[in-house]
């Protein structure tokens, strides 16, 4: 499997469990179990991809999979997923106040 795929699992996985994890810790965010795993994992894909593009030697460790590449892919994943969530559940509580 090529290592571009298994980031990509890797971060939709972590911002999958960052997003569930923000939602469980701020009731006030939570946009169900469903809707927090795909936001997370929208949000964790995408700050990966970011992350991952601004530290060049992230992609030049990407060719290779090791453990600091895995960690770094994990650690972006999460914070991204469950930002993501937070800034949605924020968002989709303004708008069902007005």
């Amino acid at each position: 499997m090529s290592t571009i795929i298994i980031n990509l699992i890797l971060q939709a996985i972590a911002g999958a469990l960052g997003g569930n994890a923000a939602a469980a810790g701020l009731n006030q965010v939570d946009l169900g179990k469903a809707a927090n795993t795909i936001a997370g994992a929208i949000g964790g894909v995408a700050a990966g991809q970011i992350f991952s593009a601004l530290l060049p030697t992230l992609m030049a460790a990407a060719s290779g999979i090791d453990i600091k590449t895995v960690v770094a892919q994990l650690i972006a994943g999460s914070v991204g997923g469950a930002v993501t969530t937070a800034v949605v559940g924020m968002i989709k509580n303004l708008a069902a106040r007005s």
